[in-house]
């Protein structure tokens, strides 16, 4: 019975409180379908999804993922809109959140989706190419009422 309590007790997520002593992560209930967590020595509550990409969002991540991936394979922002249906400009604003945690979508791209070194490659390439659009793009736009 007691090995039982330590194998969930190491399977529950780290405090992300860096000024946090020792992580004392107890399960707190959820919200909006997702697991909440509660930091017992420093108060921090928390969800499953802090720190990553996926963190505030409402839409699945296998949505997200999917839509990537299109923008990855097609090259077009506008292929994946018409694909899954998102706006263009959510699909973009997920490709800003995966630029800032690259080192991690790297490896998920590599692990789980197998994807080469080159398509990989790519992906980045062209997340840049698009990240330098979009702020150009909301810049332009932004005054125009017609």
């Amino acid at each position: 019975m007691k090995e039982a309590g330590k194998q969930e007790q190491t399977s529950l997520p780290p405090c992300p409180n860096p000024s946090c002593s020792e992580s004392h992560v107890v399960r707190n209930g959820s919200h909006r379908g997702r697991q909440r967590y509660c930091c017992r020595t420093c108060k921090t509550y928390f969800g499953d999804t802090q720190g990553t990409p996926m963190y505030g969002l409402k839409t699945e991540a296998s949505e997200v993922a999917h839509a990537l991936l299109i923008v990855m394979r097609r090259g077009s922002l506008r292929a994946a809109e018409e694909l899954t249906g998102h706006k263009y400009e959510t699909i973009g604003a997920w490709l800003k959140r995966a630029a800032t945690h690259a080192a991690a979508i790297t490896q998920v791209l590599a692990s789980d989706l197998h994807l080469s070194q080159v398509e990989i490659d790519e992906f980045w390439s062209f997340v840049q190419k698009k990240k330098g659009q979009l702020t150009s793009l909301t810049k332009g736009s932004a005054g125009d009422a017609s």
